[in-house]
């Protein structure tokens, strides 16, 4: 037996109009994880900065006619002076997520990382950090802030260098 359609609700006429909802802004950043190996073997030991309210990676926004890369390395050139970084061959690693800006409403961010390893640990902190430190997975992976930070950082923990490996110098 068919249903008949409800009719639709009509708004009373002193109804005020429902308010459109914000568009979502898009934001492209891109970033490293990077290592250092210390010198005679050992466990790799990863970079981690401190935000002052989170621990996270070097990364940053995408200038119109940068491509990903590019921004990595100046990203991790502002944020910590490293210049020296060997890029390890094959790791793209994507993460999307969203935000709520109190000015600008939501935004849906999406961060490219590359892995990178480093022959130093000398780090030269921008203003936007407080702290960093130089630690193996299981302590990085446990003092990496968010979820998406986790995944990016198991993901280049377990990879196996790939072809495209090379160095990186600004």
């Amino acid at each position: 037996m068919a249903r008949k359609a409800k009719p639709a609700r009509k708004r009373p006429p002193d109804a005020k109009p429902a308010a459109p909802r914000p568009a979502t802004t898009h934001e492209r950043s891109a970033g490293f994880i990077i290592r250092h190996r210390p010198p005679g073997g050992g466990e790799p030991q990863y970079l981690l900065l401190d935000y002052g309210r989170h621990w996270d990676f070097p990364k940053g926004h995408v200038h119109k006619g940068e491509d990903d890369l590019a921004a990595a390395s100046r990203e991790l050139a502002e944020e910590t002076g490293i210049t020296d970084v060997t890029l390890v061959g094959g790791f793209r690693h994507e993460i999307v997520y969203f935000f709520r800006h109190a000015k600008r409403g939501l935004i849906r961010k999406t961060v490219v990382f590359f892995l990178g390893e480093v022959g130093q640990t000398e780090v030269r902190l921008s203003h936007e950090h407080v702290g960093f430190t130089y630690l193996p997975y299981d302590q990085a992976l446990g003092r990496v802030t968010f979820a998406t930070a986790k995944a990016v950082m198991r993901a280049a923990h377990e990879h196996k260098s790939g072809e495209g490996a090379g160095k990186l110098s600004r």
